[in-house]
């Protein structure tokens, strides 16, 4: 049994740590080693090129238009870059309606690594700024990412991402992710105080085109791998909250399950090619967030999960310790609230059976990225999720 005691221990720290220990030490040691915040001034504001990767999207991509025209920014110090290779619906034409947008179209569809590498060579200016199709940013986006740039350290900026939802959402997925995206906002701004963001969500991200490598087509997490290669050369990639992308939840559990494996399946593709990043005396407080943060989400919690449950269960029934039985019914009450979830309202404000479900989903989701990413199915021409723009409500959740 003493083995088992070891596994049982193991397994629930790293949990623990993993999702928020880690943070924990980050946020004690930003407190007290307290960094002298620099003064950014927003006078000096350098060229930059918008760049959004579209495929198929005939239904927002003229929304998107006018949100990106309407940035608050000089129009003489921004070229607006909309890449739509492969797209066989509307989308070209929409675009074509718009002069103040550069369209590039190739009919051959090789994945948004490649459509990037194209975009990003006619690229005329230093700061680059990457925006998804379906997202809609507020007016001060761009400005605020910007005014970063005038800190030589920077090497990129991340910004929020922020869930919509529409009135349809009989499954309350979006309610589910908008959560999930509440927490994670918590950890960048913890990440970026202490080093750098690990891992920028191509949602709204931005670079110096010094420090962008063009990317193999088989790359699936694009924004992932190119903001840590950044990272890795020594820049920070900092986290601007008030530069913020809505985006569309999915219009089905379904769907959002199709994305979540792709992101697991593509983090264990980031995790080979990001390997020097383990180099820990290279760079140690970005490896400690990247390892943290990143690679234990998908690699060893949510196998300690596993872990932890059989370990405790054995335990609890061949023990007469209340400890290992206290522990283990509450587990079980766990995984009991995550499937009631599946049935609750949408408009339910039962949030511990929300974020129970979707834990849950979430780490399921990667053992089958990981089986579709060593089998090899896993493509880097991304089928998008399915989202809906009817009865659309413009509230974040």
């Amino acid at each position: 049994m003493l083995f088992l005691e070891y596994v049982f221990i193991v397994s629930l720290l790293l949990i623990i740590y993993n999702y928020i220990g880690y943070a924990v030490i980050a946020f004690i040691i930003n407190k007290l080693v307290p960094k002298s915040k620099p003064v950014l001034s927003f006078d000096d504001q350098p060229t930059v090129s918008f760049i959004v990767a579209a495929y198929n999207e005939e239904e927002v991509i003229e929304r998107k238009i006018i949100n990106s025209l309407e940035q608050d920014y000089p129009s003489s110090k921004i070229e607006f870059i909309f890449i739509t290779d492969g797209s066989i619906d509307k989308t070209n034409s929409i675009i074509q309606k718009y002069p103040d947008i550069q369209l590039m179209y190739n009919s051959e569809r090789r994945g948004k690594s490649a459509a990037l590498n194209r975009a990003i060579s006619t690229a005329k200016n230093q700061i680059l700024i990457m925006s998804d199709a379906n997202t809609f940013l507020n007016k001060e986006a761009v400005a605020r990412i910007a005014v970063h740039y005038n800190l030589q350290s920077t090497g990129g900026v991340a910004g929020e991402k922020k869930v919509l939802t529409y009135s349809k959402d009989v499954e309350g997925v979006g309610s589910r992710e908008g959560l999930y995206w509440k927490y994670e906002s918590f950890l960048k701004k913890i990440d970026s105080d202490f080093y750098s963001v690990v891992g920028a969500a191509g949602e709204l991200f931005s670079i110096r085109r010094d420090l962008y490598e063009p990317l193999p087509d088989s790359v699936i997490l694009d924004d992932f791998v190119i903001s840590l290669k950044a990272a890795e050369k020594g820049y920070r990639i900092i986290y601007e909250p008030n530069a913020y992308a809505m985006e569309l939840s999915s219009v089905s559990i379904s769907e959002e399950k199709k994305r979540k494996i792709r992101i697991a399946a593509g983090g264990f593709q980031a995790i080979q090619m990001l390997a020097s990043l383990f180099y820990f005396w290279r760079h140690p407080r970005l490896s400690f967030l990247y390892i943290s943060h990143r690679v234990l989400r998908w690699t060893l919690s949510p196998l300690c999960l596993i872990t932890l449950f059989i370990s405790n269960g054995i335990l609890a029934l061949n023990t007469s310790s209340y400890i290992f039985k206290s522990i283990f019914m509450l587990q079980i009450l766990f995984y009991l609230l995550a499937f009631i979830s599946r049935y609750i309202s949408a408009t339910s404000k039962l949030k511990f059976l929300k974020i129970a479900g979707y834990f849950s989903f979430m780490n399921f989701s990667v053992f089958l990225g990981f089986f579709r990413y060593v089998s090899k199915r896993q493509s880097s021409v991304w089928e998008k999720s399915k989202r809906s723009i009817e009865n659309l409500n413009t509230e974040p959740k």
